[in-house]
């Protein structure tokens, strides 16, 4: 695959990964938005049935349900009324009747009552109102520890404090008011009593007249309502209950601030409320008794400090999903990419194998092609001299030949681990110092020098000797082929109680830091240009780090490009 299809397909992967999360983020986001939009409305539902079911318990609608349980108002109420036709006969008698003195109906004045504000607010705590009407049992009711145990709001106590002062007021009249003892409390008067003849019909015609009127005025009175305060028509408790009843069933459990919005812009805390403006300017309203016809607009409002925590609660599983399959398909997209950039590197290290190895054949067979045509001429195959020469080079040749077949071979047995160490005991200084005798022939023609620096106590290791003969001479080629000048190297031996430690160095061209990645894959070598200048297939390395790990070692290597590489190799001493 071509550089430019490959950059192909990741643009298109990127633009299809890229649109699908953008999707995806479109649809998490209306998602949201949707199920804030149903939150919303759930909640003004909830305060609309409140708002019914207050308007509900009216006094209309109880005197309306009291009405239809009561057979003769109801006849009074829609009957037609027949026009009353009676002779009235007036006849008078003389009555003797006690009454109260005028002194006394002068200075008598009833005791003052619970208003019906205040009523509302102390059967909200449950008080039973029908035994403390008047304000004076109230007060010997109410003591100071107990008025502590209610929790009156600011504005509750305000009207405890009117309702102090009424009593107290009504207490200081009583006290001041003239009172003489000597005046007789009644006196008896002499009057003219009359005394009618109505028949039992028109009574009754009159007595449903009567309620018919009564129940004009009533009505009259709820149409006027509406004029009234609405703390004198309203349960701030029982609004609060009623309201969290409806949320609840409508899977709204989040707790809430609530308000009463004045018709003269003040707010009535219900309950505790962090910042009223939050309360005013962001939560939902309803207005109070909408069918007043002679109303003030007053409005419920309710704010939750929780509803983003709400909404995001109700869409957490498509949520999450769509996370989740976002990163399973970003995972998916970068692990292909990778594949193929790692494909594409195996076919480039492929291509340069079977290019090196092509040339690697070529030369020797080449060679040994022109040694059997020089042998085949009559002139040259019968001088001796000529003769032994082509045939060590055909000889030369081919062991070069069996030697790089023998190397691809052993790079398919290091896959296949289709090997078995023969582990004996060794002296390392000695197998160092061998290697580094053959190698300094081939260093010295090039000009360099290599040194070897032993400072091992204990040179005796356990390993194989074909296998660490190997890997030194793989080191010591590369360190001598990637040195373009003179080669100049040096072998440092250390060790511990444990471990031997090798350090090969030299100051050849260096590697960069993807070089030093990739030196030990298999066929990969590092780039010379266009001049193949450096023999071999790219297997050395590969099978030096494949050697030591069987050996429970390892290697690592330090380079700077154009000052040479440095190569650490480890190896147990016992295995």
């Amino acid at each position: 695959m071509s550089k430019s299809n490959i950059i192909l397909i990741v643009v298109l992967m990127s633009l299809a990964s890229f649109g699908l999360m953008g999707f995806q983020f479109y649809w998490v986001k209306n998602a949201i938005r949707i199920n804030r939009e149903r939150f919303d409305q759930n909640v003004y539902q909830a305060l609309s049935s409140t708002v019914d079911e207050l308007e509900k318990g009216e006094t209309s609608a109880a005197f309306y349900g009291y009405m239809m349980q009561d057979s003769i108002m109801s006849r009074s109420l829609f009957e037609k009324i027949d026009p009353i036709d009676f002779d009235l006969t007036v006849n008078s008698r003389r009555t003797l009747r006690s009454r109260p003195s005028l002194v006394d109906s002068f200075f008598q004045e009833s005791p003052p009552r619970v208003s019906q504000t205040f009523r509302r607010i102390l059967e909200s705590r449950g008080l039973d109102m029908n035994q403390l009407e008047e304000l004076e049992s109230f007060f010997t009711y109410m003591t100071p520890e107990l008025a502590s145990k209610m929790q009156f709001t600011p504005d509750e106590m305000e009207v405890l404090l009117q309702e102090k002062e009424r009593q107290l007021l009504y207490l200081s009249q009583r006290e001041n008011s003239p009172r003489k003892p000597n005046v007789p409390t009644t006196e008896q008067i002499v009057e003219m009593q009359p005394e009618f003849n109505i028949s039992p019909d028109a009574l009754e015609k009159v007595y449903r007249t009567n309620i018919k009127i009564d129940f004009i005025n009533k009505a009259w009175e709820e149409v006027t309502a509406g004029q009234k305060a609405i703390l004198d028509r309203l349960d701030t408790a029982r609004v609060r209950q009623l309201l969290k009843r409806y949320l609840l069933e409508r899977n709204i459990s989040e707790e809430f601030e609530l308000g009463l919005l004045k018709d003269d812009g003040l707010l009535l805390p219900i309950g505790p409320v962090k910042q009223q403006f939050v309360l005013v300017q962001q939560g939902i309203q309803a207005r109070l008794f909408p069918n007043d016809i002679f109303g003030k607009e007053n409005f419920l409002t309710i704010y939750f400090p929780e509803k983003t925590n709400h909404v995001i609660r109700e869409v957490w599983l498509p949520i999450s999903s769509s996370i989740v399959f976002i990163v399973v398909i970003i995972s998916c997209f970068i692990y292909a990419i990778k594949v193929i950039i790692r494909q594409k590197a195996l076919s480039d290290t492929k291509n340069d194998f079977i290019n090196n190895m092509t040339h690697e054949f070529k030369t020797p067979l080449a060679t040994v092609s022109l040694a059997v045509e020089a042998l085949q001429d009559p002139e040259l195959s019968s001088q001796d001299k000529f003769r032994t020469r082509y045939l060590g080079i055909i000889k030369d040749e081919n062991k070069r030949l069996v030697s790089q077949v023998e190397n691809v071979l052993q790079a398919a047995a290091l896959d296949k681990k289709d090997f078995k160490l023969k582990i004996e005991s060794l002296n390392l200084a000695e197998i160092l110092e061998t290697t580094v005798d053959h190698f300094g022939l081939q260093v010295e023609k090039k000009g360099g020098q290599i040194t070897f620096i032993n400072e091992l106590t204990e040179p005796m290791v356990q390993g194989d000797l074909f296998h660490l003969t190997h890997i030194f001479n793989n080191l010591l080629d590369n360190a001598n082929k990637y040195s373009p000048d003179s080669p100049f190297i040096t072998i440092v031996a250390k060790d511990n109680t444990e471990e031997v430690f090798i350090t090969i160095k030299d100051e050849g061209i260096g590697m960069n830091k993807d070089a030093q990645r990739k030196i030990f894959d298999k066929f990969y070598r590092v780039p010379t240009g266009n001049v193949h200048d450096v023999k071999g297939f790219g297997l050395g390395l590969s099978y030096v780090k494949a050697m030591l790990e069987a050996h429970k070692g390892g290697i690592q290597v330090s380079s700077e490009l154009g000052k040479g590489s440095s190569f650490t190799i480890n190896i147990p001493k016992k295995q």
